[in-house]
């Protein structure tokens, strides 16, 4: 990520990468309530990042449109609650857009709630997590447990389901 962010643009590929934040792709199964969680939080991500811009010069928003040159391939298992939630992250900013609130996800995706608290005690910090684009594989075979929903073996396997799209930040 950081040598992306100084346009040394290398083929990437994430293996089952942490998402740092909570797992609601794992932890809440209604998806209306899914969406509604991530709704507000986009709201209020947006809303605080507004309350709190630096300049429009401000160098973390255009590393940020930097990064979203790089590509990553990352490849994620639903079963997987360290990963599981680019799936959602990813899925919702296309819902953001498809409900005409784009510009407000484009805010909240460039911010994480814990980089606004760092920020505003005098910290910086990078929302490490976040990424503008991406090629994202989902495995949708069945896993048994953990291990193997987190597991590396799960991208070699002959006979697996899976699917891809491309998600780029505009």
């Amino acid at each position: 990520m950081n040598m992306a962010m100084r346009r040394f643009q290398l083929e990437t590929y994430l293996f089952n990468p942490p998402f740092i934040s909570v797992p609601i792709e794992n932890m809440i199964k209604n998806q209306t309530v899914k969406n509604v969680v991530r709704i507000a939080k986009s709201f209020v991500t947006a809303g605080i990042a507004t309350l709190m811009k630096k300049r429009s010069s401000d160098p973390e928003e255009d590393l940020f449109v930097m990064l979203a040159e790089w590509t990553p391939y990352v490849f994620v298992n639903p079963s997987d609650p360290i990963c599981a939630e680019y799936i959602g992250y990813f899925q919702h900013r296309d819902m953001m857009e498809r409900i005409g609130v784009g510009n407000i996800e484009r805010i909240a995706t460039q911010k994480s709630v814990r980089s606004l608290v760092a920020g505003a005690v005098g910290r910086d910090s990078e929302p490490l997590h976040l990424l503008p684009t991406a090629y994202l594989t989902v495995n949708l075979s069945e896993s048994e447990d953990f291990k193997q929903a987190h597991g590396i073996h799960q991208w070699w396997q002959q006979h697996f389901q899976w699917q891809s799209k491309l998600y780029k930040f505009k």
